[in-house]
């Protein structure tokens, strides 16, 4: 740990190469970072009453390749954004976790209970205290800690703002107690554990991953217990491309709305289970083909149709990920562009047809196909339904995308991001 004053004078007004690694090179930007910190910092110094303290990062993540596979045990393309979560950190010396997040009440964790408690889901409490138990379990040394933490990642944005958080959680156990010997994998395998068990939600472990790992990185999840992840050599900086988040509203929380979102991989494994398999990563195209006569009476032709689109995404990943090794950036964009259409033909997650009539989603599409044909890239980023999308967006563009889009959803929707390469991790200067 470290004086508050002395790490001040480190980040030196934002113009450190590590701050320049994780928020670019605009100097109004980095200076905006370093008084983020310097407030953060200072909070946590009136809210617990030490100056001496640890800085940590988590970024969010964008989806790029890999629709809607990782839950049939496919592959994925991800990366992580520069639009993080940070905390502010020390050991307290106690069995007691004590987290003030801005906006939220503080709230704090017993470490001498540990059990599941149901009645706690949903909730930040419980994701700490998974985290907590499953690293005890693993072996690690957990503590009693106090932090402070402040979030860019929007909520609901499809940039997996819970995720980051649970895996900036685990890298401050890491750190604080283990000298930062817990794998980046292994954290984001905790933090899914944690929100599949202690905070009721199933989940992918495609987000945890691509937040805790950071960079550009492809995940094949063939066996999820012990998921492949691969670095992918590629400087996205370089391309002079932006990548452009926009939140696009919509969505719905009612019950036939939740079933339709839950009808994809159930749909998908009904397949599967039609040629004996538990999901779509074990059977081929060629064996759905053959038996669809047969798959269609029992499963409907959605069903089918949904597993067309898992064996083409998922096969559409390793193409991409070749692309980029061999610097072809266009054929990558061109494939970004089939997995969107492919997402949007086949998988049918664009509009809910319970609300068909809000179609926020296919009318972003339609604007980023009228601005970018034949120059950038756009699809449906995420679970679908609503809430984002994503494109590739050449420099000469960015400004009549953005206009285009924020003319219709609001000043401010669209997120120009870049892929950082650190995941959740302490800030060493």
């Amino acid at each position: 740990m470290t004086k508050i004053n002395s790490l001040i004078e480190k980040i030196n007004g934002g113009d450190n190469p590590l701050f320049q690694e994780l928020y670019g090179t605009e100097t109004a930007v980095l200076k905006e970072q370093a008084d983020r910190y310097a407030g953060l910092m200072s909070e946590f110094e009136q809210t617990f009453g030490s100056d001496d303290v640890t800085l940590f990062s988590s970024p969010g993540r964008t989806e790029i390749g890999g629709n809607h596979t990782d839950h049939n045990f496919g592959r994925v393309l991800a990366g992580a954004v520069n639009l993080d979560n940070i905390a502010v950190a020390a050991a307290n010396g106690t069995d007691v976790v004590k987290i003030k997040s801005a906006g939220y009440p503080e709230f704090q964790v017993d470490l001498s209970d540990l059990s599941i408690d149901e009645s706690n889901f949903y909730t930040s409490n419980s994701l700490v205290k998974g985290i907590c138990a499953k690293m005890k379990e693993n072996g690690y040394e957990i503590g009693g800690f106090n932090a402070c933490i402040e979030g860019r990642v929007p909520k609901g944005s499809g940039l997996s703002s819970s995720a980051s958080f649970e895996v900036l959680v685990g890298a401050i156990i890491n750190a604080l107690f283990n000298d930062g010997k817990m794998s980046a994998v292994e954290n984001a395998i905790i933090g899914q554990w944690s929100e599949n068990n202690y905070f009721g939600k199933p989940c992918g472990l495609m987000d945890q991953t691509a937040c805790s790992v950071g960079g550009l990185i492809t995940i094949d999840f063939k066996d999820p217990a012990n998921p492949v992840v691969k670095e992918v050599d590629f400087d996205f900086v370089a391309t002079g491309f932006s990548l452009v988040i926009t939140d696009v509203g919509g969505g719905h929380d009612d019950p036939a709305s939740q079933a339709e979102y839950a009808s994809l991989p159930t749909e998908m494994k009904s397949v599967a289970a039609e040629l004996g398999a538990n999901v779509l990563r074990e059977v081929t195209l060629e064996q759905i083909v053959d038996k669809i006569p047969e798959i269609r009476k029992k499963t409907g032709d959605r069903a089918i149709l949904r597993a067309y689109h898992f064996q083409g995404d998922n096969q559409r990943v390793v193409d991409q990920v070749s692309a980029l090794e061999n610097n072809d950036f266009e054929s990558f964009l061109k494939m970004v562009v089939e997995s969107g259409y492919s997402s949007y033909m086949y998988n049918q997650n664009i509009f809910d047809v319970v609300h068909k009539d809000e179609q926020v989603v296919s009318l972003a599409l339609a604007l980023s196909e009228m601005v970018l044909k034949g120059s950038g890239a756009w699809r449906v980023h995420g679970g679908g339904f609503g809430g984002t999308i994503q494109a590739f967006v050449p420099q000469d563009k960015l400004n009549e995308y953005v206009s285009t889009l924020e003319h219709v959803y609001g000043k401010g929707a669209c997120h120009k991001l870049f892929i950082r390469s650190k995941g959740s991790v302490k800030l060493d200067f």
